[in-house]
């Protein structure tokens, strides 16, 4: 169990086409885990340490759909989720066929009155929810 003080507050909710083919992409590829499944609902709970996803088959349980889900679905949005090193899931996602939305990049964000470096990629899930992977950098003074 997580202690509490690790759980996170917000928990996405992700509606998929196909539960087994987005495991196997968050989970198989991605190097999630999956903590707990409702199989007969189509839902897992999928978490890579603090970063905690749930996953829900269309049709299969109790959606919660306000629109029309056209693909790709999750226009709009990006899942940011800092992992130790994200170059070994984009080398995953590339060998298994998936196409980069970003290629892997170092960027430098300002933060007040410094910068924080991240290398990071963009990819999409089966059902083309868009995810930053990225890998902390370090900080630096901004120049002046």
């Amino acid at each position: 169990m997580v202690p509490a003080d690790l759980e996170p507050a917000l928990v996405p909710e992700l509606l998929v086409s196909d539960l087994t083919r987005s495991l196997s992409f968050w989970v198989g590829i991605c190097g999630f885990a999956v903590r707990y499944s409702r199989p007969e609902e189509g839902f897992a709970y999928i978490t890579r340490n603090t970063a905690h996803v749930m996953l829900e088959q269309i049709g299969a349980g109790r959606n919660w759909i306000t629109g029309a889900l056209d693909s790709p679905l999750g226009r709009g949005v990006n899942f940011q989720v800092s992992v130790p090193d994200c170059m070994k899931i984009a080398e995953a996602l590339r060998a298994m066929g998936v196409e980069l939305f970003v290629e892997p990049e170092t960027k430098w964000y300002r933060i007040d009155d410094h910068e924080a470096g991240v290398q990071q990629f963009l990819g999409t899930d089966p059902d083309g929810y868009l995810i930053r992977f990225q890998s902390s950098g370090g900080h630096r003074d901004i120049a002046r």
